[in-house]
């Protein structure tokens, strides 16, 4: 994770195209400037940035879904959930699964947990459109940087 640069994912684990899922993971760093803020002398990821989290992964998963033909843009967090503080070091274990796909939306339920114990959960709703100019290029890089596009199994 690089918070400042709101680069979520390290890497996928799993992607299964068949069942519309995605599981990846994330490294919180030990130091940051977000943690200079929130909070001094008590460093924690703002739910926000877990809700970030979340949505990245549930985005990779609507492109690949959609073979990079268009591009997933966030539009609605319903039912989000926090159960716990995430402080520097932890290991993050993000699922996305896809709940809807069409008429120009994407809807996925994604959920993060560390040590196997949940940490926050929520259904997000994507808008699919054309890429913006210069846009198509950067996202397959960072795709294939965190291994989205050869983190398919059979």
């Amino acid at each position: 994770m690089r918070l400042e640069y709101f680069e979520m994912i390290d890497s996928v684990v799993r992607l299964d195209r068949a069942a519309g899922r995605i599981e990846a993971r994330a490294l919180v760093p030990e130091a940051s400037p977000v943690f200079e803020g929130h909070f001094p002398g008590h460093p924690l990821v703002p739910g926000v940035l877990l809700t970030e989290t979340m949505a990245q992964a549930s985005g990779y998963l609507v492109l690949a879904h959609l073979d990079f033909a268009q591009m997933p843009f966030l539009m609605a967090v319903d039912k989000a959930r926090f159960r716990s503080f995430v402080g520097p070091g932890a290991a993050l274990d993000i699922t996305a699964s896809l709940e809807h796909d069409g008429s120009g939306y994407a809807v996925t339920k994604a959920a993060i947990r560390h040590e196997g114990k949940a940490l926050c959960d929520a259904e997000l709703r994507f808008r699919t459109m054309p890429f913006p100019a210069g846009l198509d290029a950067p996202m397959r890089e960072r795709a294939r940087k965190i291994g989205l596009l050869d983190g398919e199994q059979p």
